[in-house]
């Protein structure tokens, strides 16, 4: 896996999209002259992934996958520098007990601990290899995302100081749905230029949306194409704490703006649903629904991802039983 570091120019982004110079009237003309989502559709193509046939070699295949696409987290008030040593190292050794099983993709927690995953992490930090594990935080008032635009700046730059590879930023959603599209524009702006380490590269960023709160899918496609025209790397579903979180009819309706963006420009954006996601053989349903909308190239780390702790532990057992035929129980795995 490799985490991109390029700098992106978000202006340039979006000004080839809108032909100009980006005012919120530019953005109200383009976001409002979008197509509506047929939210039945949606549904109905969700629904439609449960129904493919997986065979054992592809279910096999699937698992490993998850794993490695697996964003590792913990973002709770009781964290403490063990727990997230712990789960760094169970980041790069999923089942104790069998070393094929592939590393997850990266560890995400709240930036002052950041420094604790680093040294947990050691060589198996993604600088030092190829199948490494990133180190993303959360940053920008996570997870109600109601502070000041200097103290989000603030908050990102600490992060990225600490030597996070990713930044997991959340939308003012209060600015979204008063039509302030300008507001959440520039703000995401400002934490991508704030993502900006001394050698010139940027840290990964990934803007989440919050779907649970913006009510309806046709917001979930504004809202996608403003992260993206505003330079997201990554365009995420939740915070996790926020019900619903992940879902797969919004998790289609934000792949199918990344397949329009892609058509458009040429540029793969990536995709990670968070929260809600426990089961393995939902995780397969939403593998199956990345394939269907924009095709098997997004089937790596680099441009999808699973925001989850729990799910690892079901596909690791679902992973333990597929090779032994035994279900060994949730005593098996670590309680994250």
């Amino acid at each position: 896996m490799t985490t991109p570091s390029s700098a992106v120019q978000p202006t340039n982004r979006s000004q080839t999209v809108l032909g100009g110079t980006v005012t919120e009237k530019a953005l109200k003309r383009f976001l409002d002259g979008l197509p509506g989502v047929d939210a039945v559709g949606a549904q109905a193509r969700a629904d439609g992934f449960a129904t493919r046939s997986i065979k054992t070699t592809s279910k096999a295949w699937g698992l490993d996958t998850i794993i490695s696409m697996v964003d590792l987290t913990t973002l709770e008030g009781a964290d403490t520098p063990g727990k997230v040593r712990t789960l760094a190292q169970k980041a790069t050794m999923p089942d104790p007990m069998d070393s094929t099983a592939p590393s997850v993709a990266a560890v995400c927690v709240y930036g002052d601990m950041v420094a604790e995953v680093r040294d947990s992490l050691g060589s198996w930090h993604i600088s030092q290899r190829s199948d490494g594990v990133a180190i993303a935080a959360v940053a920008t008032a996570f997870p109600s995302g109601r502070a000041s635009l200097p103290v989000k700046i603030l908050d990102t730059e600490f992060a990225v100081a600490e030597g996070a590879d990713e930044i997991d930023m959340v939308i003012d959603r209060g600015a979204f749905l008063q039509g302030a599209w300008g507001v959440v524009y520039d703000q995401i702006v400002a934490v991508k230029e704030a993502c900006a380490r001394p050698d010139g590269t940027y840290a990964h960023l990934k803007v989440i949306l919050e779907t649970g709160e913006l009510a309806t899918l046709d917001n979930v496609r504004r809202a996608s194409w403003l992260a993206i025209l505003a330079g997201a790397d990554f365009i995420k579903t939740s915070t996790g704490k926020v019900a619903p979180a992940a879902t797969l009819p919004v998790t289609v309706t934000m792949l199918e703006v990344i397949r329009d963006w892609y058509a458009l420009t040429g540029e793969k954006i990536g995709m990670k649903p968070a929260g809600g996601i426990r089961a393995s053989k939902d995780a397969l349903r939403y593998l199956v629904g990345v394939a269907e909308t924009v095709g098997e190239e997004w089937l790596t780390p680099d441009l999808f991802r699973f925001g989850a702790s729990s799910l690892l532990n079901d596909v690791v057992l679902q992973r333990q039983k597929m090779k032994t035929g035994h279900y060994s129980g949730p005593d098996y795995v670590s309680v994250d």
